[in-house]
């Protein structure tokens, strides 16, 4: 029996080395969000290896959108099981996460060493605005993918709509996000039709740009601690649906209102970084967990954003085609994707107000909105050409 799976364990090993060499490629290369991620994945694991079928890849894409978590990584999780089986599950999210961990590591140590720079500090003030440019794009496109189509009408607009006021009010986001999913399921339980659909799984995630640069010091180090700053990324990793966006409402909410470990410019640099670098935006846990605590800090970030998305995978894989029939279920998800957007556009309101204070920004955005919305430029060009324009005025000076 041992040595069957000692045979079994050598026989796969094989399969693992070759998950862990394309997905820390990936990891190292993936620049542009989950959109780009999910292209150069089919590219790799169907077109050039044939790990997976067309229909099945999109099988797994679609069931990304029923779990919280980061799509991308998911899909990384879900693509290394089925090459190579528990270990490949381990091993295809670890090395897509591992090169981006490692570049926003530096990242956050460049920050805190040299943020009060005053030129780089002129870099990340450009790069501000068009971050809520890119933010604005991204709510449009997904409000119109995930509030419109088959199946949907005035209840769930007035779930998204009830979701911004409550979040303005100030409302826990958890509780928006529940009673949304609940209001939802209710009126599907309402209608009592037999007509089907599934939620619009908008992939809410997408990247932003470089580093914006604030203080170098944050007093609360002395409060964050390595497993409180591990338990509270945990929370948001356990809940969030959609995109780094989306969990820019939830660090926003958690480190800048309600503990105040962060101020509001230092947590638009964190979500920079996290765009700016290669694989997925939710490595912003990563830069601010550097910033709260150094390594450890990082570290327990690092692990707390995104353990649940293993775990998640792991153990709703066999109930996937149940998932995408249940019509409860296909509410409910419907219901946390509007309210996610709400939050968005919350949050959105929050930093126009913070970062665009005078016609220079207003104009970097408005350009930076004109140029994604007419030629869909990447948003890591932007956030590089920003970079560069606020280097250049400060040299000007």
């Amino acid at each position: 029996m041992a040595s069957d799976e000692g045979q079994h364990a050598e026989q796969n090993w094989p399969r693992v080395r070759e998950v862990a060499l394309v997905f820390l490629k990936l990891g190292a290369t993936a620049f542009g969000g989950p959109a780009a991620h999910l292209a150069m994945m089919e590219e790799e694991v169907v077109r050039r290896r044939s790990w997976v079928s067309r229909e099945e890849f999109l099988d797994l894409y679609s069931a990304t959108n029923f779990i919280p978590g980061p799509n991308s990584t998911e899909m990384a999780i879900h693509l290394g099981f089925r090459r190579a089986g528990w270990i490949g599950l381990v091993v295809g999210g670890v090395c897509f996460i591992a090169p981006a961990v490692v570049i926003v590591t530096a990242c956050a140590w460049a920050y805190v060493k040299y943020g009060e720079l005053p030129q780089i500090e002129a870099v990340f003030r450009a790069v501000a605005p068009v971050i809520v440019a890119i933010v604005a794009h991204a709510l449009w496109g997904l409000g119109k993918s995930a509030l419109n189509g088959k199946g949907k009408g005035p209840l769930l607009w007035a779930v998204a709509a009830g979701a911004a006021v409550a979040a303005f009010m100030g409302v826990h986001e958890l509780i928006v996000l529940g009673a949304a999913g609940l209001l939802m399921m209710l009126g599907a339980a309402v209608r009592r039709t037999d007509t089907s659909h599934t939620s619009s799984g908008a992939p809410l995630f997408g990247p932003l740009g470089p580093a914006t640069v604030g203080a170098s010091a944050i007093g609360a180090t002395t409060v964050a601690t390595p497993s409180t700053i591990f338990w509270i990324f945990a929370k948001i990793g356990s809940v969030l649906f959609g995109s780094g966006y989306v969990l820019l409402a939830f660090l926003r909410a958690e480190l800048v209102e309600r503990r105040g470990w962060l101020t509001q410019q230092q947590l638009l640099d964190a979500v920079s970084v996290g765009q700016f670098t290669p694989g997925p935006v939710f490595t912003t846990a990563t830069f601010i967990g550097y910033l709260l605590r150094g390594l450890p800090g990082a570290g327990a970030a690092t692990t707390g954003i995104f353990l649940p998305a293993f775990i998640f995978v792991a153990l709703t894989a066999p109930f996937l085609p149940w998932l995408r029939r249940s019509r409860w279920i296909a509410a409910a998800l419907d219901g946390v994707n509007a309210a996610s957007l709400a939050l968005m556009a919350v949050v959105l309101v929050q930093l126009a107000r913070t970062s665009l204070t005078s016609w220079f920004p207003l104009a970097l955005a408005a350009v930076a909105l004109f140029l994604l919305l007419r030629w869909k430029i990447n948003s890591a060009w932007l956030v590089l050409g920003a970079a560069g324009i606020g280097l250049a005025v400060w040299v000007s000076r």
